[in-house]
């Protein structure tokens, strides 16, 4: 006998949303906008900006292809642009990998190549470490420097890679971006240290 409590209640728009983190921003940038979001040496910045560069970010990636099933790794500390990475990544529908600054060359390019990576944005105290990498993979993913401005420029390499400030000026502050079509949606790749072998990814959903 059917259960009639669940005869014509399957999900849809009207009494259905799949959860995710990413409506954490939203409301917060519509609720309290000019509230500080971010701290960074000097650098403060409110909800309504974060949202903002996280939606330029989302349109920007898009902008070069990037959509569902995707891989944006990046090789960050904790600076503004990880945090950017962290929504504006799935905004666009794609995964995000995270890679450990601590790792060495050879592990990192393992996940690149594992993950599939498109695009790697990096930090420029890591550049040198990223080409390394890069050196070794298969994939040939498009390289995204980050400068951190609370960071001395001297002995730097920045002239390698998309200057992730203009990457993201190329995006829209009003992008409307996507809601994960199942919940269950990868929302994020991550590893394991590889100490008795290579790397076993990790993914977590938008759930």
């Amino acid at each position: 006998m059917a259960n009639p409590f669940n005869t014509d209640l399957a999900p849809n728009p009207a009494n259905f949303q799949p959860l995710t983190p990413l409506t954490f921003l939203d409301r917060a940038a519509s609720v309290m906008p000019e509230q500080v979001a971010i701290i960074h040496g000097a650098r403060r910045s409110t909800y309504r900006e974060f949202y903002r560069r996280s939606r330029r970010l989302a349109s920007a990636l898009a902008n070069r292809g990037m959509g569902r099933g995707d891989t944006v790794s990046v090789l960050l500390p904790n600076v503004p642009s990880m945090l950017e990475a962290h929504y504006g990544v799935p905004m666009c529908g794609a995964v995000l990998h995270a890679i450990n600054t601590r790792l060495d060359a050879k592990t990192i390019a393992f996940q690149l190549d594992h993950a599939g990576a498109r695009i790697l944005i990096v930090d420029s105290e890591w550049l040198s470490l990223a080409s390394e990498a890069l050196d070794l993979t298969e994939v040939a993913p498009l390289l995204i420097v980050y400068n951190d401005p609370e960071q001395p420029d001297g002995g730097r390499d920045t002239s390698s890679g998309v200057d992730y400030e203009s990457f993201l000026a190329q995006g829209n502050p009003d992008y409307a971006w996507l809601m994960p079509e199942d919940e269950w949606d990868a929302i994020s790749i991550s590893y394991t240290s590889g100490t008795t072998g290579n790397p076993k990814g990790v993914v977590s959903h938008h759930r």
